[in-house]
């Protein structure tokens, strides 16, 4: 039941209507079995399995907020942790672990088939496992105060607006918003629909228009000619980021319409001038939980190694982060990147600023924001392309080579979507850079109700127009 097929239309819809028809103390529970029939629309195991970490959790962190004795108490969140660390690695990289446990015996000769295999990967685990190792961080670091509510702590495990792909929610944000009763706002609830709409252009003019193409591309990459592999390789981080961007714009508006606000995920990221500001505007959901939670304390333990201590603090972040996507070593990679290109980012910092002064501010602030993105767009040929051998030969074979003529750009595509997607992205980057200025939706909303409505129906006839329906899928279910 994905967000853009019939019958999640129509558990949203009845989920609202019966959400704001019936009284306080029973919205929560209409939520709760709404996310219940969501997740078990996809597989009745994917629902217990996210429910049984969700109770284990709550009750976890109950057991740690009893201990009086801090040794007695550190064990006790160690073993918190360590359970679903195991949870996590059982269902998403067992079959990784085994391939190369196999491959590690075979240089000693030994032919070892050994059947560590992962039984499947249920939907939105590493989303919502991150929460809960969040929230018993937070309650042994005593940021956060055990909840008493095991119905609570389910929904926020569990609310499905948020479950399949995020944003990752800290408990000290959402959970206080499940304490208070919701009434119909009608400019919330249109809001929302609004930033749904948004949402859903995004993924149908742009990402659904450029994902069947770059599919080819990335299929068969030895196909290719190095204009087209080049071309590709620079337009999938566009893709990516429409899917994806669109996806959380769905969620976000979708749990507004319920009256919950869930963390943003995205703040124009591809004006970042640096790898490290690029961090803090893509996935900044996941992207602050490492900070917190992985970065800092490692960099803690590490200080005394000064700056060395900083490095090695981002560089096994990142790693960690890019394994976090996937089980393989290109996701290895791919973190590994990041990691050493920030570390490169913070020991040149004096470098920079004497560049950037040397040549000016405007023209040094365009190289930095191109830069940054070709070397985002590089990391992603690891992150998109599973076999190491086939990102391997993409990049060697990167080129403004053509097999026959300058039609090759098209990727496949006619006249009529190349159009349509060019002019899309052209209208995406400026929706967001006026929305930078101030709120479009809002100012919208100020609006006769004539040019309001003409905005709408406008935006609806194009979408239907030029939108390319029939993928459900975001890219970011498989991770």
């Amino acid at each position: 039941m994905m967000f853009l097929s019939l019958p999640f239309v129509i558990l949203f819809t009845c989920c609202l209507i019966l959400y704001y028809t019936v009284k306080g103390c029973y919205q929560k529970p209409v939520l709760l079995l709404t996310s219940c029939i969501f997740v078990g629309y996809f597989n009745i195991a994917y629902l217990l399995i996210a429910a049984l970490i969700a109770a284990i959790t709550f009750y976890w962190g109950r057991w740690i907020g009893i201990q009086e004795q801090e040794n007695k108490r550190r064990r006790v969140f160690i073993g918190g942790i360590v359970f679903l660390v195991l949870f996590l690695v059982a269902f998403k990289y067992l079959n990784f672990i085994g391939e190369n446990i196999a491959v590690l015996l075979g240089w000693f000769g030994v032919d070892w088939k050994g059947a560590i295999t992962s039984i499947f990967f249920p939907l939105g685990i590493s989303f919502y496992t991150f929460q809960a190792l969040g929230y018993l961080i937070d309650v042994y670091w005593e940021e956060e105060e055990p909840e008493r509510s095991l119905p609570d702590f389910m929904l926020y495990m569990l609310f499905f607006m948020k479950f399949l792909s995020g944003p990752i929610e800290r408990a000290f944000d959402m959970l206080p918003q499940l304490k208070i009763e919701k009434r119909f706002d009608y400019d919330t609830v249109t809001y929302g629909l609004k930033l749904m709409l948004i949402g859903l252009m995004k993924k149908v003019l742009i990402a659904d228009r450029l994902a069947p193409h770059l599919d080819s591309i990335f299929a068969s990459v030895q196909d290719a000619s190095g204009a087209q592999l080049l071309l590709a390789g620079l337009l999938y981080p566009i893709e990516l980021y429409a899917d994806f961007s669109g996806y959380t714009d769905m969620a976000i508006g979708g749990a507004m319409m319920f009256g919950y606000r869930l963390s943003p995920n995205f703040n124009r990221p591809f004006v970042a001038k640096t790898i490290t500001d690029f961090w803090r505007r893509w996935h900044m959901s996941l992207s602050f939980w490492v900070r917190d939670y992985l970065y800092q304390p490692i960099a803690a333990s590490k200080r005394y190694w000064g700056q060395w201590g900083i490095v090695y603090a981002l560089v096994v972040t990142f790693v960690l982060l890019g394994v976090w996507h996937g089980a393989g070593w290109n996701y290895v990679i791919y973190g590994l990147i990041q990691g050493l290109i920030i570390s490169y980012e913070m020991v040149t910092v004096a470098y920079r600023n004497k560049m950037e002064t040397s040549v000016g501010k405007h023209v040094f602030g365009a190289y930095s924001i191109l830069r940054t993105y070709l070397l985002f767009a590089f990391s992603l040929l690891f992150f998109r392309l599973s076999s190491l051998s086939d990102a391997g030969y993409m990049i060697s074979h990167l080129s403004f080579n053509l097999h026959t003529s300058i039609k090759e750009l098209r990727l496949g595509m006619t006249d009529q979507e190349c159009i349509v997607t060019g002019v899309a992205v052209v209208l995406l980057f400026l929706y967001e850079y006026f929305m930078s200025k101030q709120d479009l939706l809002q100012a919208l909303n100020q609006r006769h109700r004539i040019i309001r409505w003409g905005v709408y129906y406008l935006l609806v006839l194009l979408m239907f127009l030029f939108g390319q329906f029939g993928s459900e899928d975001f890219i970011y279910l498989q991770f």
